[in-house]
């Protein structure tokens, strides 16, 4: 039984049909976002109708399929607008259901990976409402960078306000500067203006987003985040240059960051997580080695990153927990990034956290005393190798050797971990980490700075003590990197490696070349 023209042509219009119909329901969805089910409802009738023209007719598609040279006519037309029609509609689906793949080095287009962890476990509906004008690139920026946030939760609603149109709604949320987000929940409202989003370094300006918008939802969800705050007051390392890296990595990990002039205040934040003090140049008194003190007796948390003779003050900050700074540099002759034996790489066999590799520029070493008490617990944090020693007269210019009776020998911790019971608590027991008093100790301060934070695993050190000390469980390895140098660490042996090879591997590989060529033309 043959098919008259006639059917031909109704299904080569109910395939056309079809396909219009997949079209206008594309073309709805992706203007109307608001009502889906009505341009699926046309979309699925469009593709009835494919189906249909394709079922009648089937004989004159199989045939344009399996020909030599392809069939033109009505069964062509079934055939290419089946197959328009399986775009449209994947297309379609991919509007509500998209995937971004953020191929970038330093991943800038992405949220962090605990800003998104935040947003997946919202349980309590945020509305964010920015105030700007139109034509703004910095209020452009931050309506993008809350669809993106949008993308992890569904939770959060957002709206764009002209300013200029809507000044009465400006003045009842108290904002007089643009762009101004307000985050609301709960009657809890939480204001991030332009000066916490623009980040000036310098000459160059950027924009930074992702913490303050991320705080706010914290805040108005009643979630509390931990604040650490930096010492200053006695040429600490400025954490707005040399550790500006540093402060990042924590704020991307949902802290807070402050800064504390002990020189003005001599009373610690009540609300501080933990202090955190880096490279002290000048001396520390004594009002404040003991307003410290008291803090840390009390139940409180310390990271100090020192260098090298450091400060008076410093060791009579330590001394009541059984440990001190010594003097002189740590060389390590077995394990060190070549050519330089005063920066030791410590692989992850020599430090607590298991790191694959950090390295210390120009480190000293932490040496617990014999008379520490029983109720402090230490744990070497980073240690060096057993050919290492402590070169007590360093000279940068010449080859360090290690002097018997004058230099201390290795293995040297390089960083110590330690946990007391509070001397105001000293009934608690040990195993109550929330009342233990913490401190981590490094003999060093270069290794997290800009020049080196993102070196190896020198920011996974960072923050790991930091985490330690807040008693978090989770070992952070920070997701968002910026685009600093990166300099190429190697062990001694890779040098060598590398030495031979440029020296050899070439000129032996063109020797192999020619002696193969010749053989075959002899």
């Amino acid at each position: 039984m043959q098919t008259s023209p006639r059917a031909y042509g109704l299904s080569g219009l109910i395939a056309i049909l079809g396909l219009v119909a997949l079209l206008v329901g594309l073309v709805i969805l992706a203007l109307l976002p608001d009502i889906p089910y009505a341009s699926w409802i046309i979309m699925v009738i469009g593709g009835l109708l494919l189906v249909a023209a394709f079922i009648m007719d089937f004989r004159r598609v199989g045939r344009a399929l399996t020909a030599r040279r392809g069939i033109f006519g009505i069964g062509t037309t079934v055939m290419a607008s089946v197959f328009i029609g399986i775009t449209l509609v994947i297309n379609a689906i991919s509007i509500g259901n998209f995937h971004r793949f953020d191929l970038t080095g330093v991943a800038q287009f992405t949220l962090t990976s605990q800003t998104q962890e935040v947003l997946s476990e919202l349980e309590t509906p945020v509305q964010a409402l920015t105030f700007s004008v139109p034509g703004d690139p910095l209020g452009s920026y931050t309506f993008d960078l809350l669809k993106e946030y949008q993308n992890h939760t569904d939770q959060l609603s957002m709206k764009f306000i002209d300013a200029d149109q809507q000044p009465d709604l400006a003045r009842q949320y108290g904002i007089t500067e643009y762009p101004t987000t307000a985050f609301e929940s709960q009657n809890h409202l939480r204001l991030v203006g332009p000066n916490e989003i623009i980040i000036r370094v310098g000459e160059n300006i950027a924009f930074e987003a992702e913490h303050p918008f991320t705080s706010a939802i914290l805040e108005v969800t009643g979630t509390i985040q931990k604040k650490l705050y930096f010492v200053t007051g006695h040429g600490e390392t400025n954490t707005r240059t040399d550790y500006s890296l540093a402060k990042e990595g924590l704020l991307d990990n949902l802290y807070k960051v402050n800064t504390f002039d002990i020189t003005d205040n001599l009373t610690i934040p009540a609300d501080a997580a933990a202090l955190i003090m880096v490279a002290p140049r000048f001396t520390i008194i004594e009002s404040e080695v003991e307003a410290i003190r008291e803090y840390l007796e009390d139940g409180g948390q310390l990271l100090l990153l020192t260098n090298p003779s450091p400060p008076s003050g410093v060791n009579q900050l330590l001394q009541n927990w059984g440990i001190k700074i010594e003097e002189g540099i740590a060389i390590d002759a077995a394990a060190y990034v070549a050519p330089n034996k005063d920066i030791p790489l410590i692989t992850g066999d020599r430090n607590t956290f298991g790191l694959p590799r950090v390295f210390f520029p120009g480190a000293t070493a932490i040496i617990p005393e014999e008379e520490a008490e029983d109720s402090v617990q230490m744990l070497p944090l980073v240690w060096t190798s057993t050919e290492s020693w402590l070169e007590r007269d360093y000279q940068p210019d010449e080859e360090p050797e290690f002097d018997e009776g004058t230099d201390r020998k290795g293995p040297l911790a390089l960083g110590i971990l330690l946990a007391a019971a509070p001397v105001s608590d000293p009934e608690s027991e040990s195993s109550e980490l929330a009342k233990l008093t913490r401190l981590v100790v490094i003999g060093d301060s270069d290794f997290a700075s800009n020049d080196h934070f993102f070196n190896v695993n020198n920011s996974d050190l960072f923050l790991n003590a930091v985490n330690w000390l807040t008693e978090e469980t989770e070992i952070i390895s920070i997701h968002r990197k910026a685009m600093p140098f990166r300099r190429l660490v190697v062990n001694p042996q890779e040098k060598n490696f590398i030495d031979y090879s440029s020296i050899a591997l070439v000129p032996f590989i063109v020797l192999v070349a020619g002696g193969i060529i010749w053989w075959r033309r002899r």
